[in-house]
């Protein structure tokens, strides 16, 4: 029987796990710093509400993932929901991403109507600033991207942002349907504790050790110490940051954590009926809040709502920047074969979500099955 060791037990953790138990023949070991599976991704209780660290909806355009959670963990549409901004300058609150029809309504439409009509386009844009600039113009830029993108990513300068190919919720202008992703399937589980289940189902007859630490790493040899002990395995999969198991040796990898703060509101229903999330683009610490119920339809006279304020506190979030992505790949470089680095944070990319990190461990599955590959998945490949 061969054997593996997963690094971490967030949901790419466990998702690796349940891939290679399915294969037959693997003798799997995960290892969790954590007192518990899930991550950001486990379902915890306040004040008798359900809630996970920040919000986690099962978002995907991959039909095989999404069938793959449901019957796991059987799962419903949230595809009427929305987000919204609060923009203090118009003392209002437009939908997001930015919507033709709440440009028609703002005090200064006809500026932004001219300064859209004369937008230079993001063809040689060099950073996020100039994307956004150069797609919907300097006065929607200053509304609603501008000091968001800077607290949010805990810059003086969006011009610091130079991986910007990328937009937050797939567009920049929408116009017709309000929800934010209309071109994936957007949903949550039926049970009250969210996917706490599949971490029990997917490493089910795996050894998991929790509240461990690895020791040291000797990635050439496959090998950890871990309880004073050394450890051989003939795969390892990690989904910790690639620069911890080289001791950080060519620097060590930026990311952005959240301060989490919950609070029960003394109302059944706080955010207007379809809105899931509310956005702030000004001057407050936090970036957004979260009404639990919206996806959880807990049933109580209060509701929960989380307020996030980004922070060093923890690594949720890799940064866009191309020097911290060259970096990581100087890390993956050192990886040597049978080891692979998948997850959000072991993929280093910001963008990576529920469904692609179930989709990672089904492609690595796949390759070890197939006696090909036996590198880590390609930072390219997840972009």
């Amino acid at each position: 029987m061969k054997t593996a060791l997963v690094i971490g037990g967030g949901i790419a953790g466990c998702a690796a796990t349940h891939q290679l138990m399915k294969l037959g023949g693997w003798d799997v070991t995960i290892v969790e710093a954590a007192p518990f599976l899930g991550a950001g991704v486990r379902t915890f209780w306040y004040g008798g509400h359900p809630y996970t660290f920040g919000p986690r909806h099962f978002l995907t355009q991959n039909r095989a993932v999404y069938d793959y959670m449901d019957a796991i963990v059987p799962l419903r549409s949230c595809a009427d929901h929305q987000f919204i901004t609060y923009v203090e300058r118009d003392n209002a609150f437009y939908n997001y991403p930015i919507h033709e029809d709440d440009i028609a309504r703002m005090p200064d439409s006809a500026k932004i109507a001219a300064e859209r009509e004369s937008a230079r386009g993001v063809a040689e844009a060099k950073n996020l600033e100039e994307y956004w600039v150069g797609s919907v113009g300097q006065t929607l830029y200053d509304k609603l991207i501008d000091k968001y993108n800077k607290k949010m990513w805990l810059v003086d300068d969006n011009k610091r942002i130079d991986t910007f190919n990328w937009s937050p919720k797939g567009v920049t202008i929408k116009s017709g349907s309000r929800a934010a992703w209309d071109t994936a399937w957007s949903a949550y589980p039926h049970a009250e504790d969210g996917y706490n289940r599949y971490f029990d189902v997917a490493t089910e007859g795996a050894r998991v050790l929790l509240s461990t630490r690895i020791e040291r790493y000797d990635l050439p040899a496959r090998a950890v110490w871990f309880g004073g002990e050394k450890h051989s395995y003939d795969v390892i999969i990690s989904t910790i940051s690639p620069d911890e198991p080289f001791g950080r040796c060519h620097g060590e990898l930026a990311f952005i954590g959240r301060d989490f703060h919950k609070i029960v509101l003394p109302t059944e229903h706080v955010f207007p009926e379809h809105v899931y999330f509310l956005y702030y683009a000004n001057d407050e610490a936090f970036t957004r809040l979260v009404e639990y119920k919206k996806f959880t339809h807990h049933k109580s006279p209060t509701s929960l709502v989380g307020m996030e304020i980004p922070s060093h506190n923890g690594k949720h979030y890799p940064l866009p920047f191309k020097s911290e992505q060259e970096l990581a790949r100087k890390y993956y470089a050192l990886m040597p074969d049978h080891v692979y680095s998948i997850g959000r944070a072991g993929s280093y990319r910001y963008g990576l979500d529920i469904d692609d990190c179930l989709e990672q461990a089904m492609v690595m599955a796949r390759q070890i099955a197939e006696g090909g590959r036996d590198h880590p998945v390609p930072i390219e490949a997840w972009r």
